[in-house]
């Protein structure tokens, strides 16, 4: 399975793991000049911003450690632009990350509510 097709794969599994979890949907794979977020969802009134990893094999890292300084910081960025875009204001927001990973026929799904707080919220 290569790289983009264990990533799309993830974030299905992220996205019905989530609506079973009762968050309600509204984008997926919005991108911006800054980048991509994987998934856009409200959990209750809160906005959250969901980078979702996968990893298949289990002498890698474990996925969340994949979101890095430079990636959270492309992520800021977009949900900022997605926030201006769509004149959201009053809104609880948090970033979270889902860590999917997939070893044979066993799936082990992470949600990491506030996995990272911004540097900066100023508005693009």
């Amino acid at each position: 399975m290569n790289k983009q097709i264990l990533g799309e794969k993830g974030e299905d599994i992220a996205a019905a793991f989530l609506k079973k979890e009762g968050y309600k949907i509204v984008e997926q794979n919005y991108r911006t000049p800054f980048g991509e977020i994987d998934i856009i969802a409200y959990d209750g009134q809160m906005l959250a911003f969901i980078e979702v990893k996968a990893r298949k094999n289990p002498t890698f890292a474990v996925p969340q450690l994949a979101v890095n300084k430079k990636k959270q910081q492309h992520i800021v960025k977009s949900a900022m632009s997605y926030i201006s875009s769509k004149r959201i204001k009053d809104r609880g927001l948090r970033f979270d990350v889902i860590a999917i990973s997939i070893f044979d026929d066993t799936k082990n799904i992470e949600l990491f509510k506030n996995a990272f707080e911004p540097d900066s919220m100023r508005f693009v």
